[in-house]
Order: C-alpha cells, then sequence, then structure tokens
C-alpha cells in the first residue's frame, strides 16, 4: 500500500487523543474528515485499524501503522530542523517507557544530555515495557527482554541488583531470628504496584508459599522511604539504598542474596539523529550506574514473533 502522511498523521491523533473527535479538534478538521481518513486507511489495508470504542483502541493491525506513523513524524520533524535551524518547535516529543528506579537512579541524567529534543515519558515495570514498543506508543524502552521487539533494536545496558531491606527497628520486631521462612511468611511486604515481583522472587528463592500482607506504594522514592520508616521489608536497588544501609537506616535482611535484573535499551529500527544521540547517552550512564553486566544477545536481533518496576 501507499502510505499517506496525513492518513498516519490522523490515526496517531485518534489514538493519543482517544476520540474523532478530539482528533478532529486537534488536527483543525472535521470529525467526519478524521472518519474518512480513517476509512481510507483501512480500505487500503483490508482490515480493522480502530475500534470505535471509547477511548478509541488500535487493533493489532493498526498498531503497525501506528508505529510507522510515529517513525513518519520523528523524521519529518529532523528534516525540517536540519532544512530551518531557527524554526520555532523543534523536535517534538519523544515518547519513551522507563521503569521507575531506573528512572529515578541514572536515567534523567542521560536525557538532560541530550539537548533540543524533549521527552514524554511513561513508567511501566520493565518485565512489561516492551508492549508499549509493539502497540506504537513509545519509541523506545528501558526493559528487561533482550529479545527485540520486531522491528526494534536491543542493547544491553546493565544490570541492577535488588536486595532484601528494612529498618532496624522493623528486623527487631519482625526478624528477631533473621529471614526465616516463618517470618517472611507473615512479616509485611512493601510493593510498587500489582505487576511489581521482585517481592515475591525473593519469597520463592527462599522457599516461601505465602502471600503476606502487602503495602503498595507506587512511587519509587516513597517506596524507599516507605522501608526506612518500617512499614515493611522491601527489594530495594543498590542505587537507591547503598547511603540507608551505610547510615544504618536499612538493614540487609540476607546478606550475599540479591536479586539481579539485566536492563536493556529497545529502540526503533530508524536513522534517526535524536534516537541516536538519545541511545549514545543512555548507554553512557548506564555504564557507569549499571555495575554488572549481563551476557549480551545477539547483536541487533529482531524476532518476527514478539511475546508479549515500574
Amino acid at each position: 500500500m501507499e502510505a499517506n502522511a496525513e492518513h498516519l498523521r490522523t490515526l496517531a491523533a485518534v489514538v493519543d487523543h482517544g476520540s474523532f473527535e478530539r482528533a478532529a479538534d486537534v488536527l483543525r478538521i472535521t470529525p467526519s474528515a478524521v472518519s474518512q481518513r480513517i476509512k481510507a486507511l483501512e480500505q487500503r489495508t483490508g482490515r480493522v485499524l480502530v475500534l470505535r470504542t471509547k477511548p478509541a483502541t488500535v487493533t493489532e493491525p493498526g498498531q503497525v501503522l501506528l508505529r510507522l506513523a510515529r517513525q513518519v513524524a520523528l523524521l519529518e520533524d529532523e528534516a525540517l530542523a536540519r532544512l530551518d535551524a531557527d524554526a520555532v518547535g523543534g523536535i517534538r516529543a519523544i515518547p519513551l517507557v522507563v521503569n521507575a528506579d531506573s528512572l529515578a537512579t541514572w536515567v534523567l541524567p542521560a536525557l538532560a544530555a541530550v539537548h533540543d529534543v524533549t521527552f514524554e515519558l511513561f513508567l511501566d515495570d520493565q518485565d512489561h515495557s516492551t508492549a508499549r514498543l509493539r502497540d506504537g506508543t513509545v519509541v523506545g524502552a528501558v526493559t528487561s527482554d533482550p529479545v527485540a521487539v520486531q522491528g526494534c533494536i536491543v542493547r544491553p545496558l546493565g544490570s541492577m541488583t535488588y536486595r532484601a531491606l528494612a529498618s532496624p527497628g522493623f528486623v527487631s520486631r519482625w526478624f528477631p531470628a533473621g529471614p526465616t521462612r516463618e517470618a517472611l511468611a507473615v512479616a509485611p511486604v512493601i510493593v510498587f504496584d500489582r505487576k511489581d515481583a521482585l517481592q515475591d522472587r525473593y519469597l520463592a528463592a527462599r522457599g516461601v508459599d505465602a502471600h503476606p500482607p502487602r503495602h503498595q506504594v507506587p512511587a519509587s522514592s516513597e517506596f524507599v522511604t516507605a522501608a526506612s520508616l518500617g512499614l515493611g521489608w522491601a527489594m530495594i536497588p543498590d542505587q537507591q539504598s547503598a547511603e540507608l544501609v551505610a547510615g544504618g537506616r536499612l538493614v540487609d535482611l540476607d546478606p550475599g542474596r540479591g536479586i539481579e535484573v539485566p536492563l536493556y535499551w529497545q529502540h526503533w529500527a530508524v536513522e534517526s539523529e535524536s534516537l541516536s544521540r538519545l541511545t549514545e547517552a543512555l548507554l553512557r550512564q548506564a555504564a557507569e550506574h549499571l555495575i554488572v553486566s549481563p551476557p549480551a544477545p545477539a547483536p541487533e536481533r529482531r524476532r518476527r514473533n514478539p511475546q508479549p518496576r515500574s
């Protein structure tokens, strides 16, 4: 099919704004014109691309064209910026998905090093972030998946080491004999959200088949604060806990036992100057802050049929 840039832009607007009416307002056309453009795309592809729900959602075939729409928009912006260096606006915001712990520890300095580009950040668990790459929501993702989403490139970043930590008072109350199976089965635990499986992974590794009481604290800094205040024990990365452990505000429940979470940078396989600069900045910061490097996957490997802490 011949991809019509105007129709692709309309598809992205419908998905981004959730309805034909809102897309029409943004594009300054009528809702009828939006509907006609989407129908034209669907007729050319022979597939339903958008479900007329509230909000409007993109189908699996629509995801393919949505990724194309965002790629075309990015390359158009870069071309126009090169043609007119004094143009107001520049490159539109690049959407990325990052897990909260990476955002709180090492990602922001990398983004700050990429000038003349703005970013739209989404938070999601590192085990689930590639779904946003597949549906075209984001350009790149910090993820724990080493196998590239179709049409993307994957690069190893390194690992974050998570350890079971708690306040001294909490340890005295709940673990007077150490982190025994019996104590771990009943001691309150802190999780980031319902996707956060790190604490359960630790419990399983200790042979605990139980579901202890849990607090949900969906903010990275406050998550660490909750543990230091004695709300519960939690798996916290070394990058966030080193000073608190050294100062005695957090105690390692199980010295020598940690969970290594390898991280990878996945991004669209397009020749984009801004995306290249972003990749270089992320790799530099990762080299400084992620100490343990995971085994590298096959370089820039792609797969045709991908399997789908904050």
